[in-house]
């Protein structure tokens, strides 16, 4: 029998491609049903979604970034999770962008015990019982602060621009943070300005530029600081608070007179999401009350579900400062929404942390 040597290599060579196919099917397959996560640092934790990791051991990948301009920055660039975990101030940009899918709440188990101020946010709603974004975290933004090095200072914003305290101070690097306040302080609404009074906000900027040490979101590198005393203030979220109070560092999270931000940030399911059915699976996961429980025990802030904080006793949440119902608070804050200006505010506060 003679044997076609040319045809045995054809043949072999299309069942090794067919097998590598076949193996690389399997492997999209398995990558597919791995839940992609886009979320900020510190919140990839799985005591946050323990029963979803019951069912579906390894189940979620997590990726990172740095603030929500950043996050929105790479989704429009073509990075595709399946759930992002945006601010409520940001999701019109995103759903402008025709990067989201709507939300059916009815697949949402504990919809109905998330507190009505945040599931009822204008920019959320989808219609016919869909909503653009899930509700989740909810928190302040305020200046912390060391008792002992800092004697008895005024309420108020003003002292991220107290001359004294030059290049011992930090404030965060985002444009719907500082930003904010320094409108606050020049008298102008941080969420709709005129090109004039974004003037006046930049001159404010500009005037708090040369006292502070550094513009960051590294919160990490923000409570080294504050804990060593190389920083006696600095712009924070209530996590820092929680956790330098938990150390022994004498710090206080101040209550401005012109007024805490306030913020509220959830789940969005990406338009081209791949994993659905995991994603409703993970949200709901993310609303039981034992995750909310722990998100206020462990950072200090507040969560969406109203459960959750009846899992807290008073004397905690009091420590915390935070109030059982969050409409209380939102009667003395800055609810931080979207910002109109947005994206010129964004580029001009480069300009000024660049020296412009």
């Amino acid at each position: 029998m003679a044997f076609d040597l040319k045809s045995i290599n054809r043949k072999t060579v299309q069942a090794g491609l067919a097998a590598f196919a076949l193996a690389l099917s399997s492997t999209v397959a398995l990558a597919a049903d791995k839940l992609q996560y886009f979320t900020w640092s510190g919140y990839e934790l799985p005591e946050f979604n323990k029963s979803f990791l019951a069912a579906h051991p390894d189940g979620v990948e997590a990726s990172m970034f740095g603030d929500d301009d950043d996050a929105f920055t790479k989704v429009k660039a073509g990075f595709r999770p399946d759930v992002a975990h945006p601010c409520y101030d940001k999701v019109a940009r995103w759903n402008k962008e025709g990067l989201l899918q709507p939300i059916d709440t009815k697949r949402i188990k504990n919809w109905d015990s998330i507190f009505p101020v945040f599931k009822n946010l204008p920019d959320l709603q989808a219609g016919d019982g869909k909503v653009w974004m899930v509700p989740w975290d909810w928190g302040n933004t305020s200046i912390l602060y060391r008792t002992d090095l800092v004697k008895n200072p005024e309420p108020s914003w003003n002292l991220l621009w107290d001359k004294q305290y030059a290049g011992r101070m930090a404030t965060i690097d985002a444009v719907h943070d500082t930003p904010v306040v320094a409108a606050l302080l020049a008298g102008v609404n941080p969420f709709d300005m005129t090109p004039e009074q974004m003037d006046k906000v930049a001159e404010k900027l500009r005037e708090q530029r040369p006292l502070l040490s550094n513009y960051t979101t590294d919160m990490t590198s923000v409570e080294q600081a504050l804990a060593s005393g190389q920083l006696v203030a600095a712009m924070t979220w209530n996590a820092s608070a929680t956790s330098l109070k938990k150390q022994g560092v004498p710090v206080e999270f101040m209550k401005p007179r012109e007024g805490m931000l306030t913020w509220a940030c959830g789940f969005v399911m990406l338009k081209d999401a791949k994993n659905v059915d995991l994603a409703y699976d993970f949200i709901n996961s993310r609303l039981e009350t034992d995750s909310g429980k722990y998100l206020i025990q462990a950072y200090g802030y507040g969560s969406s579900n109203s459960s959750a904080f009846a899992a807290v006793p008073k004397e905690e949440l009091e420590k915390l400062q935070l109030p059982s119902d969050p409409e209380v608070m939102l009667k003395t804050t800055v609810f931080t929404g979207p910002m109109k200006q947005n994206d010129e505010l964004a580029k001009m506060f480069e300009k000024v942390k660049a020296g412009g």
